[in-house]
This record gives C-alpha cells, sequence and structure tokens, in this order.
C-alpha cells in the first residue's frame, strides 16, 4: 500500500507470528532482495483500543508513528472488515490515534496533540518551545523548530526545497548529539499562508516520497514561525495533504491510501 507514494507492506499479525520483526523488516523492505517499500506495519491486537499497528523502519528499527502508514493501515482494516465502523481507535507506540475513514475514501486522523518541549520531542534542548534553533551542518549555521507529533522533527525554512541537498544535511541532522533518539528532517519552501512545499529525511528510512506526521510537524512549525495560517495543503513529491492545527494544539491530517497489491512471502 501506499500513501502519497510513502509505500508499506501491511502483514496482518493478530495471530502472533513467531517471526524477529526488526531482523525481517530490513529483509522485507529491501527493494531488490525482499519486496520492496519505506515501513512495515504489522496489524495486530490491542487490549485498550479497536486495534493495534506497529512499525518498522527499513533498518529494522521500530518507531512510534507514521501519518502516511495509518491511513493505509485504517483503509486495510476497515475494508477488510476487521474493524466495522468507519472511526476507529488504533493503539501505538505514540498513544492513541484515531483515524476515520471518508465517505469519497481518503483517510481523515486526528493526530493527537503536537509535543513542543525540547527534552520531551526528544532533544537534548532544555526549552518549552525549540524555535530557530541553531545548528552546525555541512560547514553552515541553519536553524530548526523541533515537533513532536508522537515521533520527532526538525523542521527547516528554505526559499528554494528542490535544490537542497538532502542527501548530505538529511542523513547529518538525523544524527545530530541533539537528538538522542535521532530525528525525522523537514525541508520546508511557504507558497502561501495556506500551502507549502515540503521534502523529508525519514530517521531510518532515508527521503521518502511523503511524511503525513512531518507534514503534521511542518505545519505546525510554520504556525508558530508566523509563516502561514492554521489550515495548509502541503504539498509532497508523492502528493497534497492537508492539515489543520487547532488552537487547542491537535493536528488533523486528511490524505488518501491506496492498495496495489496483495501476495504471499516466505520468512
Amino acid at each position: 500500500m501506499h500513501g502519497n507514494g510513502n509505500d508499506f507492506v501491511v502483514i496482518d499479525n493478530r495471530k502472533q507470528l513467531p517471526v524477529d520483526w526488526d531482523k525481517h523488516a530490513e529483509f522485507i523492505c529491501d527493494r531488490r532482495f525482499g519486496i520492496g517499500c519505506d515501513q512495515l506495519l504489522l496489524i495486530e491486537n490491542s487490549t485498550s483500543n479497536n486495534t493495534k499497528m506497529r512499525i518498522y523502519n527499513a533498518d529494522g528499527s521500530e518507531v512510534e508513528m507514521c501519518g502516511n502508514g495509518i491511513r493505509c493501515f485504517a483503509k486495510y482494516v476497515y475494508e477488510r472488515g476487521i474493524i466495522s465502523s468507519r472511526t476507529m481507535k488504533v493503539e501505538t507506540l505514540a498513544g492513541t490515534i484515531i483515524p476515520e475513514v471518508m465517505d469519497d475514501g481518503t483517510i481523515k486522523v486526528d493526530m493527537g496533540k503536537a509535543i513542543l518541549n525540547g527534552l520531551n520531542i526528544p532533544t537534548t534542548i532544555n526549552k518549552e518551545k525549540v524555535i530557530q534553533e541553531p545548528i552546525a551542518i555541512d560547514g553552515q549555521q541553519l536553524s530548526f523548530t523541533a515537533v513532536s507529533m508522537g515521533n520527532p522533527h526538525a523542521v527547516f525554512f528554505v526559499d528554494d526545497v528542490k535544490n537542497v541537498p538532502l542527501t548530505i544535511w538529511g542523513p547529518e541532522v538525523e544524527n545530530h548529539k541533539f537528538f538522542p533518539k535521532r530525528i525525522n528532517v523537514e525541508f520546508i519552501e511557504v507558497i502561501s499562508r495556506n500551502e507549502v512545499n515540503m521534502r523529508v529525511w525519514e530517521r531510518g528510512a532515508s527521503e521518502t516520497l511523503a511524511c503525513g506526521t512531518g507534514a503534521c510537524a511542518s505545519v505546525v512549525a510554520s504556525f508558530l514561525n508566523d509563516k502561514t495560517d492554521r489550515n495548509v495543503l502541503v504539498h509532497l513529491k508523492g502528493g497534497d495533504l492537508e492539515i489543520s492545527y487547532l488552537e487547542d494544539g491537535t493536528v488533523f491530517m486528511t490524505g488518501g491510501a491506496t492498495e496495489v497489491f496483495d501476495g504471499e512471502i516466505e520468512l
């Protein structure tokens, strides 16, 4: 499946298959020797919510949350009758996330409240809000705004997002000493008060065509820096996402999800 080109292998693991998922995720995600995807999503039973989503990056690391992934997850469990309601509560490592399958096929997701405290994101910066914090990258002095949407993001504003040296800046920021759990990296070009362009370097996955939590974090950061309003259309390489940042700090994301094929693999 994919959400705006950010692609996933989705596995129904409600019977708890005896598989070492961190090792097998690397194989499954490999585009030459496995199936090929940015991340592996597992459907599991939850004791506290309707269902549970686990997420593994292409490098085998398990992560807290994925915005494009949860839209694909919601479409999968609803269309296969695993969950009968269009609105569902999904357990993740980032807490309970609430997606809703809309009549037009898009999925609207209550992503919860953005986390802005520096230590809680987490960063090593002890500030209530990490806004335009200086950082030395590739011999240059840049600045970032940090936001967590259940997973950490560093947002940079640039004049021309197409010409950002993403393969140089991305991994250097991801593994910077400021970020004890590494970090996702977004570069934003503001078009208007309600529209931005975005490129993303995802922690453990390199550049992807889209990142839902990254789009959410970028709109929060854009509003905090007075570059946009609260309702923003985010243009990513793989398509568009509609993001709303409410006054109480809650973020909503709306976008599509597409199933490409299904099959079997021996592990």
